[in-house]
């Protein structure tokens, strides 16, 4: 019997899984996702995340950020959210809801009382098998994100989010920098070349 292509392309995506070196370090540092390099690299580069930080996680699970952030902040409070289930992570709070559910924004914002210095997002959209769908899908989840960012930051928060290569990248970008000073982008070495991912780090919100 042949095998299905979708068994083929599961079979190929554990190999490359295998040969990943990021995957088997992750592995190896007990990570929950190779994800978390993607975090360790954007703070290296953006130094945003301190020890008395006060960060939200949007999208949070498996908890490849939560992990990496709860090592970094001994001072701060950390709030992760996901639609999914998170196994619990040292010294972090979970909500099992959805970000842009007006009770969930209201949770956040009694849990750092105006007092929220940076929110991560590495969210992403369930893929659909069509690539320009699947980018606009989560490039409008980056949109979202910045919108509710622009209400809660700190006035020199940051903001820091995934983000497709895409046709609707421009107005993505035009978005951030229309609400935020400070607009860069970067493709961590963790993210895969073929990946059309890359990273928004933004900084000081503009007085609306």
């Amino acid at each position: 019997m042949r095998k299905s292509k979708k068994s083929k392309k599961s079979n190929t995506w554990k190999i490359k899984q295998h040969r990943d070196q990021f995957f088997k370090k992750s592995k190896s540092l007990g990570y929950r996702s190779r994800a978390s390099f993607k975090l360790i690299e954007l703070n290296k580069k953006f130094k945003f995340i301190k020890k008395n930080t006060n960060l939200l996680d949007l999208g949070s699970c498996p908890g490849g950020w939560s992990q990496i952030a709860s090592k970094l902040i001994s001072n701060g409070k950390i709030l992760a959210i996901d639609i999914r289930k998170m196994e619990p992570v040292p010294n972090i709070k979970f909500l099992n809801c959805d970000i842009f559910d007006k009770n969930t924004k209201s949770q956040i914002v009694d849990y750092f009382k105006g007092d929220l210095d940076v929110i991560i997002s590495d969210m992403a959209a369930d893929t659909t098998g069509n690539k320009s769908l699947d980018s606009i899908r989560t490039n409008q989840l980056c949109s979202e994100a910045i919108d509710f960012s622009s209400k809660i930051l700190k006035k020199n928060g940051v903001f820091v989010s995934k983000l497709f290569m895409g046709d609707d990248f421009i107005d993505v970008k035009n978005f951030a920098k229309s609400t935020f000073k400070e607009v860069n982008f970067f493709k961590p070495e963790s993210s895969r070349n073929e990946s059309k991912e890359t990273y928004l780090h933004c900084k000081i919100l503009k007085t609306l």
